[in-house]
């Protein structure tokens, strides 16, 4: 190895490492972020599964239509309001308040849930 090389070896080698380990560090980091809190309902056979779900405030909530009938997912008070979902859409909602959500089905009123947030 030259001496021209020696030189540009050293002065190489440690600045990569310090690149490497910079990225490493950064994407420990992100990962020990934590990420937003998600619960699933199921739509199946006229029933929203679970009836009563409990969750964290700032949980992300999907209600998934798995009937062959179409279904809604709507809030008594007005806080959250799906569309129509045919078989297999969903439709999410994030909770950022605590309290009891109560919800019902708009085709099928006596399909009734709700949402605890604590």
């Amino acid at each position: 190895m030259t001496k021209k090389n020696r030189c540009l070896a050293t002065v190489a080698l440690p600045a990569v490492i310090a690149v490497m380990l910079l990225a490493a560090s950064s994407s420990v980091t992100a990962n020990a972020e934590p990420s937003a809190a998600a619960a699933a309902v199921k739509i199946d056979n006229f029933v929203f599964g679970p009836e009563t779900l409990t969750v964290p405030v700032g949980t992300t909530v999907t209600w998934t239509n798995s009937d062959d009938i179409p279904h809604t997912s709507v809030s008594t008070e007005g806080v959250f309001k799906s569309k129509v979902l045919d078989t297999d859409e969903k439709f999410s909602y994030t909770f950022t308040k605590a309290g009891t959500y109560p919800y019902y089905c708009t085709i099928h009123p006596k399909m009734t849930g709700k949402v605890v947030v604590q």
